[in-house]
C-alpha cells in the first residue's frame, strides 16, 4: 500500500485531514492516503493536535508516540507513529 509503510521501527502514513467535521472519524482510503475527519479548526495546529489524540485512541497508544512529520499546515500529512509494527497498526485501524 503507497499510503503507509513501516520505517526504521514506526508506520509511516499519508493522511488527508477534514478539519471542523461533525465528528472525529476515519472515512478510509482516498487515494494514496487515509482520510480522517476532525472536529477541530485548522488554526493554531488544533487540527493536528486532534488528529493525534484522535489515532491514538483508536491504535491504544500514548498522543506522544505520534506526530505530524510533514504538512502540518496542508490537509495532505504525513504521520509517524512510533513504537508500533505495520501490522498491529493495520489491525487496530481495522484496515485488513
Amino acid at each position: 500500500m503507497l499510503w503507509i509503510i513501516e520505517e526504521d521501527g514506526a508506520v509511516i502514513m499519508n493522511v488527508l485531514l477534514q478539519p471542523r467535521a461533525s465528528k472525529n472519524e476515519l472515512v478510509g482510503i482516498h487515494g494514496d492516503c487515509l482520510k480522517i475527519k476532525v472536529t477541530s479548526p485548522p488554526v493554531e495546529n488544533k487540527a493536528n493536535k486532534k488528529l493525534c489524540e484522535y489515532l491514538s485512541g483508536l491504535i491504544g497508544i500514548s498522543k506522544s508516540k505520534i506526530e505530524v512529520v510533514k504538512g502540518e499546515k496542508m490537509r495532505i500529512k504525513k504521520v509517524k507513529i512510533s513504537d508500533s509494527t505495520l501490522a498491529e497498526v493495520r489491525k487496530k485501524l481495522s484496515l485488513d
